[in-house]
């Protein structure tokens, strides 16, 4: 439940930022970089239970990222017609951007949390960790590649090449999420049968909408593609 009520939060903020985001992307870059560093930063600051309970929600668990993936993701995917897609596909690149140094902090949090102790992990944790691995490997590529002046100095079609492992990313993230929340499904955990119920809907949304895209011949871009749209 508490990254559907996320990605409702982030789903508005998009549209009500949209502006601002398209006017000075490197503003919220930089709100981004420093929202990393006090998540990271977060257990040598004794902040209140409130605050740490928060951002650890929607930070640390990479609740607000991946939301905005989710966005990036649905962009791509629906009606080009649509009032939405109209509204958020000029500051798509921008939103993968954010979500791409949001997702940062989570990674070396995690990685710091469970490589000390990776001897003990469960062969579900120690699956997850290899996916989240390949993930990284992945986000790296196809972060840095959303730049526009890194887009503007590569070949056009390795570049779009590049850019299709957008697919196999959140493939495993979804795979990553299953890993993380399957055992406790399976021995009676609500919390986790909901996260999966969520997640599946979603990504099943995702894959539905693109077959029917890709059905009606209408080409689907890929999820870090940075390109400026006309849309006022």
């Amino acid at each position: 439940m508490e990254f559907a009520l996320t990605l409702v939060a982030t789903t508005v903020a998009c549209f009500v930022l949209r502006n601002p985001i398209r006017k000075a992307p490197m503003v919220f870059y930089v709100l981004s970089i420093a929202l990393t560093a006090f998540c990271i930063a977060m257990p040598y600051l004794g902040l209140p239970r409130e605050i740490w309970v928060f951002m650890s929600t929607i930070m640390r668990k990479c609740l607000l990222p991946l939301a905005l993936f989710v966005v990036v993701m649905f962009i791509g995917v629906l009606p080009r017609t649509s009032k939405a897609s109209l509204w958020l596909r000029p500051i798509r690149a921008e939103l993968s951007i954010i979500a791409w140094i949001l997702t940062l902090g989570h990674v070396v949090i995690y990685f710091n949390s469970y490589f000390p102790r990776v001897g003990g992990l469960s062969n579900n944790m120690l699956a997850s960790l290899v996916v989240a691995m390949l993930l990284f490997v992945l986000l790296i590529v196809l972060g840095v590649t959303s730049f526009q002046f890194v887009k503007k100095r590569m070949n056009h079609d390795t570049w779009k090449k590049v850019q299709k492992l957008a697919y196999p990313f959140f493939i495993l993230v979804y795979v990553h999420l299953l890993l993380i929340f399957v055992p406790s499904a399976m021995n009676g955990g609500v919390q986790a049968q909901i996260n999966i119920a969520v997640y599946t809907v979603l990504f099943v949304a995702y894959i539905v909408l693109r077959l029917l895209r890709a059905a009606k011949g209408d080409g689907v871009e890929h999820s870090f593609r940075h390109e400026k749209s006309k849309t006022a």
